[in-house]
């Protein structure tokens, strides 16, 4: 399956190229409206604002989702992980290490790679 982000820009650039088109081949004897172009081109700046907001709070997600896990280091955290013997258990582990991995923060405690989803509670 094939995904493709439309982005405000691109709609933006598309809408131009419409509107070109259309002021290339309109009726003389019937314009158009530019009160309606201004409105849409009004709608095309807040989508790009909102867009630009969006990545703005993602970064500051991630930023805090990072430190979080940095402040982990040296706490005890009880999370649901897989023993040796292949049943899944709430462990207690004392965290050494945090990763981060294409953008995925993983805690290392002894041999248990922990992602943060999977913390129930944590213990100085």
């Amino acid at each position: 399956m094939i995904t493709t982000s439309v982005t405000a820009t691109n709609l933006q650039m598309d809408y131009m190229k419409l509107l070109v088109a259309q002021m290339q081949n309109q009726n003389p004897l019937e314009p158009l409206d530019n009160k309606e172009m201004a409105s849409q081109l009004a709608q095309f700046s807040q989508l790009q604002q909102l867009e630009s907001m969006n990545s703005n709070f993602a970064d500051v997600l991630a930023t805090n989702e990072r430190m979080y896990a940095n402040s982990l280091i040296g706490k005890e955290v009880t999370f649901v992980g897989e023993t040796e013997s292949g049943s899944i258990e709430v462990m207690s582990k004392t965290v050494q290490q945090v990763s981060n991995v294409d953008g995925e923060i993983t805690l290392v405690a002894d041999d248990y790679l922990i992602g943060l989803e999977d913390i129930v509670a944590v213990k100085n």
